[in-house]
């Protein structure tokens, strides 16, 4: 049953309503992911875990439900003109590929620095790739140049109601595949995902607990948790590429009243974890879809007490989008 917790449209971006409405509009282009489990991983971590594979969504990544639901919402007119953002990962190559499928242009500004694979996507899915220099106020100021040429509607990576919609609707498909869950781990980053995830999940059981899993080279929502506000940090060093963006003003409200704690894990227990889902899941997860296992097996979860009645953990897997080459890299350090 339902509650009627604060979770309407009045108090965030989204709501339960919307993220329904965004299910039943992507639903004939998404799939709908598989759960894994692990008696393996179970017993290594001391509870019962359930992997939403996100990492075999179209595009590789999570994001393709947000573009998606981005895409189809806009009216003819709008979509005529396409559509523009400023992505270096997975939101810009779901976003490509949503605007393919609806047959408009997709204008993508990437910094030069972004990862390969994540530009090849674009590139594969028929995104127009303009590169930008890395600092953020060359990236913004390519995106407003090309949205002044175009009239296309800019698609921000989370900062957007329609995105955060349709992230949600993870939740509606998780707690239906895994109705035992009672608490759920999100990467998090600009905090599009976890957002959606949150207003679903905690509308549909308020019992539920919603763990953000951050690198602690980038663990800027934690700060922001602790110090009640937006905290942006100076530089951010960690090698998951997908989790290096600062809350919005759209989602950090969400992030502060519905994520019940953040939990902050070094590069090497990411790259530990990405080796397991390799190992014993058989599945290809980039750094930031490998927080969430890296999270649940920390110290910080492991010896904390505030945990100990958390048994069935659903973790969201958000990507498989790595670049080979740094992988091998890593695991070589």
């Amino acid at each position: 049953m339902e509650s009627n917790s604060p979770t309407s449209s009045d108090d965030y971006a989204a709501d339960i309503s919307s993220i329904r409405q965004a299910q039943e509009r992507i639903e004939p282009f998404v799939h709908k992911t598989p759960v894994l489990t692990s008696e393996t991983l179970n017993s290594i971590a001391g509870r019962k875990l359930y992997f939403k594979c996100e990492c075999f969504q179209k595009g590789g990544a999570f994001k393709f439900r947000g573009a998606c639901n981005a895409i189809y919402s806009l009216d003819d007119n709008q979509a005529e003109k396409g559509v523009v953002t400023d992505s270096s990962g997975n939101h810009a190559a779901a976003l490509a590929l949503a605007a393919k499928l609806r047959g408009i242009p997709a204008y993508i500004v990437i910094p030069k620095n972004a990862p390969k694979c994540k530009v090849e996507n674009v590139k594969r899915y028929g995104g127009q790739v303009i590169w930008s220099e890395p600092s953020m106020q060359s990236r913004e100021d390519t995106a407003n140049k090309v949205l002044q040429d175009t009239g296309a509607v800019l698609i921000h990576p989370y900062n957007d109601g329609r995105i955060i919609s349709g992230q949600g609707t993870i939740s509606l498909e998780f707690l239906e595949q895994a109705q035992d869950i009672d608490t759920l781990i999100v990467p998090i980053s600009g905090g599009g995902l976890i957002s959606g995830v949150a207003l679903a999940a905690k509308a549909i059981n308020p019992a539920i607990r919603i763990l953000a899993a951050e690198p602690m080279g980038a663990d800027d929502a934690f700060q922001s948790k602790i110090n009640g506000r937006i905290t942006k940090l100076s530089e951010v060093n960690t090698i998951a590429d997908g989790l290096r963006a600062f809350l919005g003003d759209l989602t950090w409200p969400i992030v502060r009243d519905l994520v019940d704690d953040v939990i902050v894990v070094d590069d090497k227990e990411i790259i530990q974890a990405m080796k397991l889902c390799y190992e014993i899941l058989k599945v290809a997860v980039e750094p930031s879809g490998a927080i969430g296992l890296a999270a649940v097996l920390s110290d910080g979860f492991q010896k904390n007490p505030a945990y100990s009645e958390c048994s069935h953990i659903g973790i969201v897997i958000s990507g498989g989008n790595v670049d080979l080459g740094v992988l091998w890299n890593s695991l070589e350090k």
